[in-house]
Order: structure tokens, then sequence, then C-alpha cells
């Protein structure tokens, strides 16, 4: 596994006069980077002193951001942590980040593309694959559609339309 940066969250803009920040997550729950005490916002590094749900979000304060103004650049900003940051899993889990970019093959191990993309839109994860050609799929990421096997992801073929 590579420690290659996690999304978190997405800064939307300032909240209120004193520094704090209104984030998109992209996680389930606001735990997610609430477990966290340093984060890349952009290209920096900042502590994470509070975060509490708000707005259909949550709201967050750094301890390097003082007022609205420098709150307000953050704007459009990327909260990110390494992956070595998060929680370990148990058996059968996965998170989202480690499934891009993993080559999809088929039931014979031909080459049919990469993962570029996990949707889920409340019926399950979704993976949006890249043929060689350019064109992409999605197909449900269920057992015998397809299945995570020792780094790659086994597709059967009917389901790339």
């Amino acid at each position: 596994m590579t420690d290659r940066p996690v999304t978190l969250a997405a800064i939307a803009g300032a909240h209120g006069i004193g520094g704090e920040v209104r984030l998109k997550l992209f996680g389930e729950s606001v735990e997610g980077i609430a477990r966290q005490q340093v984060v890349r916002v952009g290209e920096r590094q900042l502590t994470l002193k509070a975060v509490k749900p708000g707005g259909g979000g949550a709201i967050a304060r750094f301890a390097e951001i003082a007022d609205r103004s420098a709150a307000e650049a953050l704007r459009g900003s990327l909260v990110t942590v390494p992956r070595s940051a998060l929680p370990p899993l148990a058996e059968g889990e996965y998170y989202h980040a480690d499934l891009i970019g993993l080559p999809c093959v088929g039931l014979e191990g031909e080459t049919l593309g990469s993962v570029v993309a996990v949707e889920n839109f409340g019926a399950g994860d979704i993976l949006e694959i890249e043929k060689p050609d350019g064109k992409r799929s999605m197909v449900p990421f269920r057992p015998g559609v397809a299945d995570l096997e020792r780094g790659k992801i086994e597709v059967d073929p009917i389901f790339l339309a």
C-alpha cells in the first residue's frame, strides 16, 4: 500500500469571523476527520483544533487560521491525510482510495482497464472502470460481478457493456 494522500473533505468557505471553515465531507461522518490531528490543506500542513457537524457537512477550526480572511483563502482546498493515518481495516473492508487505480481483469486474466472512481448512490459501491480504448463503464462492486482479488479487480466482462 502506498502512502498516497487520501482526501477527507473540501473547504467550502469561511464560517463566522473567527477563522472557522465549512467542510464538505467525503467520508461517512465527522468522526473520520475528527480523529486526525494534523491534515494537509492544499500545500499547507495545518493542526485541526476542533471539528463539529454543521451545515450538511462540518465546521472546523485550525490552529493556524485566526480570522475570516485566512479561512476564506482556503476555499476550494482539499483536506487530505496520508493513507497511513487512516485506521486499520477489518477483514473484507476497504477504503475507496485503495481501489482507485487498481487494474481490472476478466475471468480469464485478460486486461479490461482500471478503476478510476468509486461511487455509492445508496445501493452499494459502483466501480467506474476505464477501458483501454478510453471508454468508461460502471459495474456493481459485489461478489460475482466485481471482486477484489490479489490486488486487482476481477470483473465478469458481461457487465462491461
